[in-house]
């Protein structure tokens, strides 16, 4: 860390400090969480930024945003006081019931739909000290889980960093999906009917307009027509309700679908699989809290339905 006096003055309840002011972003919410008044906890903003000269937080409107040194920082931070906690931990066998942990998972917000009640109600009953964050997939491709912005990541994981960890989940494939009494359900299926008989709407966080399924019909000479995109699979669903287009979904979507009585079918073309796992740094790998969460959604994973 850059510091502009010495190191022994940022005691580690200071990074402890820095750690909750860069996870909530408000000193409001950083006094609240560290059981301190709001006056206190400015105060101790001021020695962070007195110790590594840099403003650490910034506002922006209403609200308070890391400055670029803050982002720099926040995995080694993180792990600084990880490390720390972990001096006062007997073994990996802690008391989960005693722990005070924010998670943030990472993965579109699909995941967050299919995991989040029934990873709610595990913390709630085996570890009520945790809160878990579900931060959505942005449109460009940040290396999150090194910075320590995400703890851990859902989905098809293409994390570029050479050191993150990735542990394989399951294969899925994608299903389509259309409103109940499509015209495209009656009778047989095939790739032309599926090219060219209903508009299409893709998923996508970048805003595409082509995927897999373009590049599938291509090779047979077909092509269909999308007439546009949304950047999530649950926004997706709702408009595929009321609409007579055509979209697609992975397993994790299932249970949207059936509450939204969306019909679901076999894609008539040979589409790569999808390859979903979980993703961490090296540095949550022997913390044992780290350890219950990938636990609780590894388990929650393989009890998603298929079709």
């Amino acid at each position: 860390m850059r510091m502009t006096q010495s190191a022994s003055d940022l005691d580690l309840n200071l990074l402890a400090a820095l750690e909750v002011l860069l996870e909530e972003q408000s000193v409001q919410g950083a006094a609240r969480r560290l059981h301190l008044s709001e006056p206190a906890m400015s105060r101790t903003l001021g020695r962070i930024r007195k110790a590594l000269g840099d403003p650490i937080l910034v506002r922006a409107g209403r609200g308070m945003v890391p400055t670029p040194h803050a982002l720099a920082v926040r995995a080694e931070v993180s792990a600084v006081v990880e490390r720390a906690r972990a001096l006062f931990v007997p073994g990996r066998d802690a008391d989960l019931g005693t722990v005070s942990r924010t998670f943030t998972i990472l993965g579109h917000d699909a995941i967050a739909a299919s995991l989040g009640a029934p990873l709610f109600a595990r913390a709630a009953e085996e570890a009520p000290g945790i809160r878990i964050r579900f931060l959505g997939e942005s449109h460009v491709d940040v290396p999150l889980l090194r910075r320590g912005t995400a703890d851990l990541e859902v989905g098809v994981v293409d994390a570029q960093e050479p050191e993150v960890l990735v542990e394989p989940l399951f294969e899925d494939r994608m299903l389509g999906v259309v409103r109940a009494g499509h015209p495209l359900l009656d009778g047989e299926l095939t790739a032309a009917r599926f090219a060219t008989e209903a508009d299409h709407l893709i998923v996508s966080r970048r805003g595409r307009l082509h995927g897999p399924v373009d590049a599938a019909l291509a090779d047979l000479g077909l092509e269909r027509r999308v007439v546009g995109t949304v950047g999530t699979y649950p926004a997706s669903l709702f408009v595929l309700r009321d609409t007579d287009l055509v979209g697609l979904i992975g397993s994790w979507g299932l249970p949207l679908a059936a509450e939204l009585g969306l019909a679901v079918f076999e894609v008539p073309l040979e589409l790569p699989p999808l390859h979903l796992a979980l993703a961490w740094h090296p540095r949550h790998d022997a913390d044992p809290a780290h350890a219950w969460l990938r636990d609780c959604v590894r388990r929650l994973a393989a009890e998603w339905p298929t079709f």
